[in-house]
């Protein structure tokens, strides 16, 4: 479900009803960053689901030599309850028969020499696997690169494998056939281009100075040659090649080139070890050398996942941004007319974000800095707009859509309660100060002309996931509507 981040149209400060129905708000200065379609895919993935042996399994033979006897104690250690010990191909596939995707165990088999076979059963079909253990290295696969702590990782990360596999093979192939136009539109332009663009200007100067000193037959050479063509909308000068590395991330992570989700338990893609891009392994072949050496403090806090910010700060449960914004809303907002309606200048947004994504907290937000509100509102709406998954999160947005759809108010808000129980805490603690906020911004009706039928209609496309094709957020704004209005109810009881 793409969310409505698309670009917005030129410095618009003069209102707009903030994006309804899937279109786009006009002071929207960022390109949408996150595509959650792989994510949501991997999310419904086949849980791992291990067969616990129920039977007593037999000790060695007595002339069983040293090694037998060590490699016997050595399962029961590495594998518990998990191993099954000596079971042939056949009787594997019978005690899988009648499992549920997912299930897995590990066994013996009687022809192994120096492994353990792994089943697993996945689309209803049982697969077998050479598995191996080295200390300090981890659980392998005979001839693949990928090492895990634990059996119980290694098979999340194969059934999200085989999942993608199955399923995703239309958006992988889109992804493969990438061309280098695509960069002009990637997340890793879109948070930087300013950036190399600045370097790209220094570098443009520099050589047109040279070639002012350059000899007047090189001139006159330079004249009669035709000028390239202009493929490139901003022509950037400034070269460094990346220096990429395979990397296994924490949290969600997504592609900076194409924008997809980087799927996967462990070694999901690459990681450029001079500036921090992130990229598939294919789409990092068609990056181009824009390197900008610690380009990763740049990337920042937009585009970054709650649960990973609020883990960066540990005493604070809402993330600086979101606190720092409102705030200064409510500090020289709260009697703004169209508060959060009327859009600020793009640029300003933009300079903020920057800012904010460069000095953190330290931040300059105020009056001074920024006379007009509308940008700081701006900023915050679109700090949650691009979040990889948004504060209602797919999950729950079922639930929070169900309870709006019930008519009696006192089963609508203990059906919404049930529904925020299932947010995870960073998403509970930062909707709860949000609606809070909005609550309050609602009380000034009478002079800022935003109650919270207003409010929902503006933040619904950006705090829930809506598809793209979707031009009808009727219910959806009637769900968050209520839930600003009963947001102490609900959340004192949940």
């Amino acid at each position: 479900m793409p969310r409505n981040t698309e670009a917005g149209a030129g410095n618009a400060n003069t209102g707009g009803s903030g994006g309804v129905g899937g279109a786009p708000e006009p002071s929207s200065p960022v390109q949408k960053v996150w595509k959650p379609e792989l994510y949501k895919l991997q999310l419904e993935a086949p849980a791992p689901c291990p067969l616990r042996c129920q039977r007593t399994l037999p000790l060695p033979p007595a002339k069983s030599t040293a090694e037998a006897v060590e490699a016997n104690n050595l399962a029961g250690r590495l594998y518990g309850s998990e191993y099954h010990g000596l079971m042939g191909h056949l009787e594997a596939e019978q005690l899988l028969a009648n499992a549920r995707d997912g299930s897995y165990f590990v066994r013996r088999s009687p022809q192994s020499d120096g492994y353990y076979t792994l089943s697993l059963r996945f689309n209803k079909r049982p697969k077998h696997y050479k598995l191996l253990y080295k200390p300090g290295v981890g659980h392998y696969l005979r001839g693949q690169d990928k090492r895990f702590d634990t059996v119980h990782d290694m098979v999340a990360d194969g059934l999200i494998n085989f999942h993608m596999q199955l399923h995703a093979s239309p958006i992988i192939q889109q992804i493969n056939q990438q061309t280098k136009n695509c960069y002009q539109q990637s997340p890793y332009m879109t948070l930087n281009g300013r950036k190399l663009r600045a370097l790209s200007n220094e570098l443009g100067k520099a050589a047109a100075k040279e070639s002012k000193e350059s000899p007047a037959e090189e001139k006159e050479q330079k004249q009669e040659e035709p000028p390239p063509p202009a493929v490139d909308p901003m022509p950037l000068v400034y070269e460094k090649p990346h220096h990429f590395k395979v990397h296994t991330f924490k949290g969600l992570n997504w592609c900076e080139f194409c924008a997809n989700f980087l799927w996967g338990f462990t070694a999901q893609g690459v990681k450029c070890e001079a500036c921090g891009f992130v990229a598939h392994s294919k789409c990092s072949e068609l990056v181009p050398p824009k390197c900008v050496p610690d380009l990763k403090r740049i990337r920042g806090v937009f585009g970054t996942d709650l649960t990973t910010m609020v883990q960066l700060e540990p005493h604070h449960q809402i993330p600086f941004v979101v606190r720092r914004c409102v705030e200064e809303v409510e500090a020289r907002g709260m009697l703004q007319e169209g508060i959060y309606r009327v859009s600020g200048f793009a640029d300003e947004i933009e300079a903020l974000k920057l800012a904010l994504d460069r000095e953190g907290e330290k931040t300059d937000m105020s009056e001074t800095a920024y006379g007009n509100v509308n940008v700081i509102a701006g900023t915050l709406k679109l700090y949650l707009r691009l979040l990889p998954v948004p504060l209602i999160t797919f999950q729950a947005y079922p639930s929070f859509m169900a309870a709006g759809r019930t008519g009696k108010q006192a089963e609508q808000r203990q059906l919404m309660a049930e529904a925020v129980r299932r947010l995870p805490p960073a998403h509970h603690s930062c909707l709860q100060y949000m609606l809070e906020h909005l609550k309050r911004v609602a009380s000034h009706y009478a002079v800022n002309k935003m109650n919270e039928h207003n409010l929902a209609t503006v933040f619904a496309p950006t705090l829930i996931a809506t598809p793209q094709h979707m031009t009808n957020l009727t219910e959806e704004i009637f769900m968050l509507s209520s839930l600003i209005t009963h947001c102490k109810t609900i959340f004192a009881t949940s």
